[in-house]
């Protein structure tokens, strides 16, 4: 009997130690979780402030998807492409004079010591040739300032210049009269200078006045309204009507690639290319926005885009031989020139017949030779039809530029831009 209550005793300690041991083990569990729930919490507020803050080091930056640069189409690339700008320039004042007198001890009387001020700022407006466009001139520039003269003869700093990047053609107008031409790269055209730096009280020091107190201020700078105006360089220019195929008669023969589609469009702005020959010369062609009648009154893209011609040497007609009657857009081109500029359309030329890929451009072609005396060069600048012959046609044209401007220079050497 005392050895059955026995047993049923040991087995009541044995499930007591069973349930402490599992009580044990649940409560470090918690305990275990608790820690790691307390360390995420506090890994993540560290996380949250690391974010908050931008680095520069490659290791702790998150890494970030390179995207590729998109390509800007015909309508987006006009918003880039300015011609023409007006712009107010302010030049920079110049720095007052100090009016102070030199005092230290055993010497109280030191006379004057107030320095000039400094010059103002000068505004130069210089060609870069990696500037294609005016988008990026400011409407208005203001100048540095001089800095102010101070005591014991320190005179004020000069202001620096203020640069304004422009391209290659660029015209510069006021009110109408053109005052500079810049066709240079790093050519420079000073616009507005600086005020001169006042005069401190040294500079009124005589044997009549030995303790002057006169300080005059800095002058005020120059300011000025000028108009810039982009005239595109180029040899020869592409001229014709919208659709003729001038865009795609440039990427042709050169290294160029304006817009181009199977559907019909005209060129918004402006392209140049480059026509390389095998003894490394190189002509320029430029790709003029289509022209329609009535341009020189300033209709369709009218006069902004009729300037960009008069900087060509020579043109070369484009026209669109599966129109009929392709001698009457010679016509018309010629006559938008000459009401635009008189004179324009006699510069030295050549009639390029496009699209002969197209069906019914050899009747064309045939009828077009009938109605001019000018040389006619048939091309497509869809297959490359021809296009060996047009550039060496604008080969001679360029070397009969460069004749004739040797004759009327005098100079040995032809000089070439």
């Amino acid at each position: 009997m005392h050895s059955f209550a026995m047993l049923n005793t040991f087995a009541k300690v044995q499930k007591q130690r069973w349930l402490v041991q599992e009580m044990s083990r649940i409560f470090a569990q918690v305990c275990v979780k608790n820690e790691l729930k307390a360390s995420w919490l506090a890994a993540q507020r560290v996380t949250n402030v690391i974010r908050n803050f931008a680095t520069s080091c490659p290791v702790c930056a998150q890494p970030r998807g390179i995207t590729k640069k998109k390509e800007l189409s015909e309508k987006k690339l006009t918003r880039h492409f300015v011609d023409h700008r007006k712009v107010k320039l302010l030049a920079g004042a110049g720095g007052k004079g100090a009016s102070t007198f030199h005092s230290e001890p055993r010497k109280e009387w030191g006379g004057p010591d107030g320095g000039n001020g400094g010059d103002g700022g000068n505004i130069i407006i210089k060609v870069n040739r990696q500037v294609k466009s005016l988008a990026q001139v400011a409407p208005v520039y203001k100048g540095e300032d001089g800095e102010s003269g101070g005591s014991k003869n320190c005179y004020g700093r000069n202001a620096g210049t203020t640069y304004i990047p422009v391209p290659m053609g660029t015209v510069v107008k006021e009110q109408g009269e053109t005052v500079a031409d810049l066709s240079q790269n790093g050519q420079e055209y000073v616009a507005v200078f600086g005020g001169a730096g006042g005069k401190g009280n040294r500079f009124f020091l005589s044997n009549e006045n030995r303790a002057p107190t006169t300080a005059t201020p800095g002058e005020r700078g120059q300011e000025r309204v000028l108009q810039l105006e982009l005239r595109t360089m180029a040899h020869a220019g592409l001229v014709g009507f919208p659709n003729a195929g001038k865009s795609s008669l440039l990427r042709a023969i050169s290294n160029a690639r304006p817009a181009v589609a199977a559907y019909p469009f005209t060129t918004l702005n402006p392209h140049v290319g480059i026509v390389k020959y095998r003894d490394h010369e190189q002509v320029a062609v430029a790709d003029i926005p289509g022209i329609i009648r009535g341009a020189h009154l300033n209709r369709g893209l009218g006069v902004s885009f009729l300037r960009h011609i008069e900087r060509c040497r020579f043109l070369l007609y484009v026209l669109d031989m599966s129109s009929p009657e392709p001698w009457m857009q010679l016509q018309y081109l010629r006559y938008e020139l000459d009401q635009y500029e008189p004179g324009l359309s006699h510069r030295p030329h050549a009639i390029v017949a496009n699209k002969m890929d197209l069906p019914g451009s050899g009747v064309n072609l045939k009828a077009l030779r009938d109605h001019v005396e000018q040389r006619v060069i048939p091309v497509s600048a869809l297959t490359g039809l021809n296009t060996e012959e047009l550039i060496l046609h604008l080969r001679e044209l360029y070397d009969g530029y460069l004749v004739t401007q040797v004759l009327s220079s005098g100079e040995d050497k032809p000089t070439k831009w």
